[in-house]
């Protein structure tokens, strides 16, 4: 029996990869700077990453251009390339400014506020995606959201009532923080679909690894400025760097690949389903390895998680397929057939090929 929602060996192989992948890199970032104390800038380890992710995009775009037989040069393909790279760098810069953003709101509201308007993202993706995309959710997968929301609401709730460090009661502004919050939750929510919008529905029909390479060669710049903006940070351009910050920058990289093959053959909102997962993962790792909190009440909220992305992954609900009424007179070869899609069909007249 077919897997329900159309599910693919792939497409569960990249999710579950890109769940792995979140949970290991937030665990080993607690271990880095929790635990050793280590002080880099976060993004000197951005910077690395993306140069990781241009150059590996790079090696896969020769790649698949020398299987396919593309006459054009490799070097002048890679200028073909860059010289419409104007999408993606808007995408960069939507990226550069969400980081402004969180930057902000956690001067002036507490690491639980921000916590739970995060969560808001899995709703703004959805709606993005109908609004964007046309897609069509039924009553199931929204209920499935926000269960999904309001568990990993309930998942973090340890972290309500601790103030972050850079909080400050006298001049924090609590509305300020808080519209910051909100305005990156929607951008985050735009930025996933819009990422999807281009790859999947691109006239261009340009390959994962062409505008993971445009992404990246756009996002290098927003990070480096991010570098001598914090002047090197308090140890300087790249101190205070091991063989963990390394392995940061690593898996930073790759969790970018994963996204944006996780969109490929999935969609941004299984891709949210994939993050918001690791976030009950990463936690029990921490647990386990750190002695990172687990209660009863964080317990009871992973399984209705894991419930809710089941609900929304194995949806039973059909397709549905209406026509509209003939009425007197009218033949009903003259009226369209309206079809319904669900909101795991894709998008898209042709598949991108890698």
């Amino acid at each position: 029996m077919a897997v329900a929602s159309g599910f693919s060996s792939i497409k569960v192989a990249v999710l579950l990869i890109l769940c792995l992948q979140n949970s290991i890199f937030t665990v080993l970032r607690r271990y880095s700077q929790g635990v050793l104390k280590e002080e880099y800038s976060k993004h000197e380890v951005l910077v690395l990453g993306e140069l990781i992710k241009i150059l590996f995009s790079a090696y896969m775009i020769f790649q698949s251009s020398s299987c396919a037989g593309v006459k054009r040069p490799f070097f002048q393909h890679i200028k073909h390339v860059t010289a419409r790279s104007h999408k993606m760098f808007a995408l960069s810069l939507i990226y550069g400014l969400m980081n402004i953003l969180s930057f902000v709101a956690l001067r002036n509201i507490s690491a639980g506020i921000f916590t739970i308007c995060a969560q808001l993202k899995i709703l703004t993706t959805a709606t993005f995606s109908s609004i964007m995309l046309k897609r069509s959710y039924s009553y199931v997968k929204w209920r499935a959201l926000v269960t999904l929301m309001l568990g990993v609401l309930l998942f973090s709730e340890p972290v309500w009532y601790v103030e972050s460090d850079n909080v400050t009661t006298v001049d924090g502004n609590v509305f300020l923080g808080t519209m910051a919050v909100l305005a990156e939750v929607t951008l985050s929510g735009f930025a996933s679909i819009y990422f999807e919008k281009a790859i999947k529905t691109d006239p261009e029909q340009m390959t994962i690894w062409e505008r993971n390479f445009q992404l990246a060669l756009g996002s290098f710049p927003v990070y480096a400025l991010f570098i001598f903006w914090n002047g090197g940070n308090e140890v300087g351009y790249f101190g205070g760097w091991s063989h963990i910050t390394v392995m940061l920058a690593l898996l930073g990289a790759a969790g970018g690949l994963l996204v944006a093959l996780s969109i490929k053959y999935a969609d941004a909102i299984l891709k949210t389903l994939a993050t918001t997962g690791a976030i009950i993962l990463s936690s029990i790792l921490d647990h386990v390895l750190l002695n990172g909190p687990l209660d009863g009440i964080m317990m009871l909220a992973a399984g209705v998680v894991v419930l809710a992305i089941f609900d929304f992954s194995f949806d039973p609900t059909p397709s549905a397929s209406k026509q509209t009424v003939v009425s007197e007179g009218e033949k009903a070869e003259d009226i369209p057939l309206l079809t319904v899609k669900s909101s795991d069909e894709e998008q898209t007249s042709e598949p991108v090929t890698v």
